[in-house]
């Protein structure tokens, strides 16, 4: 062959070369818009819990910034809110070490700490995804051809997610916050993963179509999300973690779906149909542009090139067994048995653990009293156990008037205690209230003005504990346990017999059992 057919031959190959490199980083990145302009990749990483009990949510969240760093995304594109109380906690049997599944790798390594303890909040989130810098950190500096993901996994309730400190995210804020977005041309696409009870609430009736705008949720907006990796399950969490979950049943399904395949040849729609099989616990839903059902999941969480041989027909994670999963409601309750197992008999630990499960149920039950209550006399109603679960019918917002929404929820947390952990599942039945036409504002200035302080004593507390209970409570351990209460007395809801009284109480109403011949104070 002449010197010129080997030049042909030589240039052709050459060629053959360069497309099939630029073909691959086109895959890899996938960086560049449909107009040719090319645009970045952000991630905003969100754990909305604290406490050594909520370990799951920090444990998904660094679990996430670890595939993304191995997908290729740059640290300077993501963005991490995290309190940082769980690596370090003393409670924490592998200290500096947060795992995700049982005998899983350390995830906590090289997480960035860009929002940490009381910078975890709703006001520093809302800034950081519309780029509007804080003074505390990093924001998403995106532009009209960039796509962004957003992973929040979180303690949830009908309409809103909780944050460590500060005020609720609620639904109707995220999503103005979202639109806004799209009017501002802040993103080309955005992608949300959302881990929370009642989190489709979140997004039912309130996302748009047109903002191409595509979020998973795991759940619909009535179930609860599901703990995985816990004591007493399978596969269980080591002994040392006290029955503590590892992770959360929809996260760890996206998560370990993503570590084992080629994210260039996934969709989202095909990572959604796995999920949704794979979480058998909650009805996991997907809302907004189902244009980008067939993105590849590269576009947004990149791919980790060790898995650029492997498909989705090659290798599945593995089923998640019914056996593994605890209501995220129960955990807190399955940590404190298992602590109370685990600790030696008559040790402080374990008196200690078996103080706070009588607190924890006592105050459950009290919650599921008060809500009832809230209801018959909001309502002015008898019948009102159908109104603690019924919701809107599917494609309804959860609520039209927010703000009295808000005003109830702010009321059931800080007047009765009502927690994320268990007593914000009757946030529906709140937003039932609102829906049916209450002035809540009106009422509440009605009742500012009748409000007068009481004090719980032992004697008062008796009845809520029961005798045995009330028997493992020092003196000292019950005078630390008094609560003040401001009660807004209604002398028509005092019945002749005042050891039988119903007293309305707080800014809202809150049903008070009294035990005693006369009221304290």
């Amino acid at each position: 062959m002449s010197f010129l057919g080997h030049f042909q031959i030589f240039l052709f190959l050459y060629a053959l070369l360069l497309l099939s490199a630029q073909s691959r980083k086109t895959e890899h990145d996938t960086e560049s818009s449909d107009d040719g302009a090319e645009g970045q990749r952000w991630a905003v990483l969100v754990a909305g819990s604290k406490e050594y009990e909520n370990y799951r949510h920090q444990a998904d969240i660094c679990h996430a910034y670890q595939i993304l760093r191995k997908g290729g995304l740059k640290d300077e594109n993501i963005i991490v809110f995290m309190f940082d109380d769980i690596a370090l906690n003393p409670k924490n049997p592998k200290r500096g070490v947060i795992i995700n599944r049982p005998g899983g790798e350390d995830v906590y390594q090289g997480v960035p700490k860009d929002y940490t303890g009381e910078a975890v909040n709703v006001e520093n989130f809302l800034n950081v995804i519309l780029g509007n810098k804080s003074g505390h950190g990093k924001v998403v500096k995106s532009g009209p051809n960039d796509n962004i993901f957003i992973y929040y996994a979180d303690h949830g309730a009908t309409g809103f997610m909780s944050m460590p400190t500060g005020e609720a995210l609620y639904a109707e804020d995220f999503i103005k916050v979202l639109e806004r977005m799209h009017l501002l041309k802040r993103y080309k696409k955005m992608v949300i993963y959302i881990e929370a009870c009642e989190s489709g609430s979140m997004f039912e009736g309130l996302l748009k179509t047109n903002l191409n705008i595509y979020a998973v949720t795991a759940s619909n907006a009535k179930d609860s999300s599901y703990g995985i990796y816990c004591g007493d399950t399978y596969p269980p969490s080591p002994p040392e973690y006290n029955g503590l979950c590892l992770g959360d049943e929809f996260s760890v399904s996206w998560l370990e779906d993503s570590e084992l395949h080629d994210m260039r040849k996934e969709t989202l729609k095909q990572q959604y149909q796995v999920v949704k099989r794979r979480t058998r616990s909650s009805h996991v839903c997907r809302f907004g542009s189902e244009e980008l059902l067939n993105d590849y999941l590269v576009s947004y969480i990149g791919t980790n090139p060790e898995n650029k041989n492997f498909s989705l027909a090659a290798l599945t994670a593995s089923q998640i067994s019914n056996l593994s999963l605890v209501n995220t409601r129960e955990i807190p309750l399955l940590y404190l048995q298992k602590k109370i197992q685990n600790a030696p008999v008559g040790s402080p630990e374990r008196q200690e653990a078996q103080k706070n499960l009588i607190d924890e149920m006592n105050h459950r039950k009290q919650i599921d009293q008060n809500i009832i209550e809230i209801l018959r006399v909001s309502l002015n109603q008898t019948n009102v156990l159908d109104l603690l679960t019924s919701t809107r019918t599917t494609g309804q917002p959860l609520v039209d008037d927010w703000d009295c929404f808000k005003t109830l929820v702010k009321s059931f947390k800080n007047q009765c205690g009502a927690k994320m952990e268990y007593g914000m599942k009757y946030a529906g039945a709140l937003a039932n209230i609102c829906n049916m036409g209450v002035d809540v504002k009106q009422h509440l200035h009605r009742q500012g003005n009748k409000t007068q302080t009481f004090f719980w004593f032992p004697s008062i507390l008796s009845p809520f504990l029961g005798s045995q209970d009330t028997a493992a409570y020092t003196s000292a351990s019950i005078e630390r346990s008094a609560m003040s209460l401001r009660i807004n007395l209604h002398a028509s809801y005092v019945s002749p017999d005042i050891s039988l009284a119903f007293v309305v109480a707080t800014e809202m109403t809150l049903l008070v059992h009294f035990g005693v011949d006369e009221l304290p104070g």
